[in-house]
């Protein structure tokens, strides 16, 4: 038997990514240098003329509660139930590690379409959980209604930003699995060009 390459055994991992809850990530969670590795990998998503549409926002442990309440008041202020209000606080503790992701498109570099910042903003945040992954942790990408609240939005982002999602990380307590069959040829095709109309 050929033994395998380093190429085979990152490929490997690679493939065995798959999104997992905060329910099944505990401690440790991904330090600074943990996250700072991550952020170099999503470094290098094509980006057209370096505009960098893309921010990860760490969410510190000493800042979770003051989250909390942020979450709390959106629902508040969507008119939502004590109970919805409760659990929303909750939500921004879920997990070990939050991250936000903030995205900037912008529409006045002529040549660079928002469509080219959006897959830019897309394949950082990949990189991003491959990062993490390749380091042993596990992670999830979370939107919900946080991530839409006015208030939430203010308190986060900077000029001309948006929210976009949450990744909440971790160790993982159970092994991660597939939840979709996976099939390559249902993404990958050969063109086959059709005559003149």
């Amino acid at each position: 038997m050929v033994p395998a390459t380093p190429v085979d055994e990152t490929f490997a991992r690679l493939a065995a990514r798959y999104s997992i809850g905060p329910k099944h990530l505990i401690e440790p969670a991904p330090d600074a240098d943990a996250l700072m590795a991550a952020a170099r990998l999503a470094l290098r998503a094509p980006d057209h003329k370096g505009l960098r549409p893309y921010r990860f926002l760490y969410i510190a442990p000493a800042q979770r509660t003051a989250l909390a309440e942020l979450f709390a008041q959106g629902a508040r202020e969507r008119g939502r139930s004590d109970e919805d209000v409760a659990r929303a606080r909750e939500r921004a503790v879920n997990g070990p590690t939050l991250v936000a992701l903030l995205g900037r498109v912008r529409d006045d570099i002529e040549d660079v379409p928002a469509r080219e910042q959006w897959l830019s903003i897309g394949a950082a945040l990949m990189n991003f959980l491959n990062g993490l992954h390749l380091q042993g942790f596990g992670a999830k990408v979370l939107s919900g209604a946080s991530v839409e609240d006015a208030v939430v939005q203010r308190a986060l982002c900077g000029n001309g930003e948006t929210l976009l999602c949450w990744i909440v990380a971790g160790t993982p307590a159970r092994l991660p699995h597939a939840r979709f069959a996976d099939d390559p040829l249902a993404v990958l095709s050969t063109w086959a060009p059709h005559g003149p109309p």
